[in-house]
This record gives structure tokens, sequence and C-alpha cells, in this order.
């Protein structure tokens, strides 16, 4: 074995709200070697999609201040227990408290705007562009937004 294939792959907190969002992660991340650790809130749905993945299930905040201090706590939690050298988020407002955190301890981060987003930016996108390292739009009206946003088109 060479040193290359001895390293350990980087570790790679995906957060997404679920529904759109989710699937929007799962094409970002398509082919990309890493160990995947997927953060989303309870669906009907969640386990059977996320069955073979390594997931934390948070609380959808949706604009409660209560939510929000009980998301940031399990999302504490979540970056304590795993320790991830990069964030890959598509939005929602379940990922604000896990990306600040990140960003903290120093994790790289990697905010993607929903495909939803055609001519309007997302309240999470808004907030987060400010702390991400790199911010991808998946349209071109969008950049007039985040001027430093990279477009990289859509992913469904």
């Amino acid at each position: 074995m060479n040193s290359a294939s001895k390293r350990r792959l980087p570790r790679v907190l995906i957060i997404a709200a679920g529904g759109g969002h989710l699937t929007e992660a799962f094409q970002a991340i398509q082919g990309v070697p890493m160990e995947r650790i997927f953060v989303t809130f309870k669906l009907p749905h969640s386990d059977q999609t996320l069955k073979d993945e390594r997931r934390y299930y948070v609380i959808d905040p949706h604009k409660e201040w209560w939510k929000f201090i009980l998301n940031g706590f399990q999302s504490v939690y979540i970056m304590l227990r795993t320790r991830p050298h990069a964030i890959i988020n598509t939005g929602g407002g379940i990922s604000i408290a896990c990306s600040l955190l990140g960003k903290l301890i120093g994790t790289k981060l990697i905010f993607i705007e929903s495909g939803a987003r055609v001519t309007t930016p997302s309240a999470t996108g808004k907030f987060l562009y400010k702390y991400a390292d790199l911010f991808i739009v998946q349209w071109k009206p969008l950049l007039k937004d985040f001027p430093k946003a990279v477009h990289g088109g859509p992913l469904l």
C-alpha cells in the first residue's frame, strides 16, 4: 500500500434540510471521496434515504427562538462528536448553528444556494455568505446578490 492510499479521507459534514436540499446535497457530493456525515431533520422518508449513511437529526427551528437554542445545543454535540474537516451546506435554517460552530473551530464551509433560488437569495444564504469559504450559486442572476460566489450551474 502506498502512502496516499493509507491517508484517511476528509471527514465532511453535509448539512441539508429535508426534501430538495437533501437531494441537492447528494448530487453535489456524488463521486467525491470523503467520510460523509449527514445532518438533517427527521422526515417520514429520512431513515430510508440515509439508511447507509452516518447521520444526525436536529430540530428544525423555523423562526422559533427556543428551537434555535435547542438546535444550537444539538449542533455543539454534533461538532464535538464529528470534528469535521469541512462542511457542505445546501441550506435551510437547521444549518446555521453547525455552520457557525464549524467556522469557530476552523472548519472550511462550502455553501450551495438552493436551486429553487433563481433570482432572489435565501435568508440562510444571505446570512452565511460572509462566513463561507466557497459560496456556490446554481443560477447566474444570484451573482448580483453574491458577487464573490461561483456559478456552479444547476444540480438537478
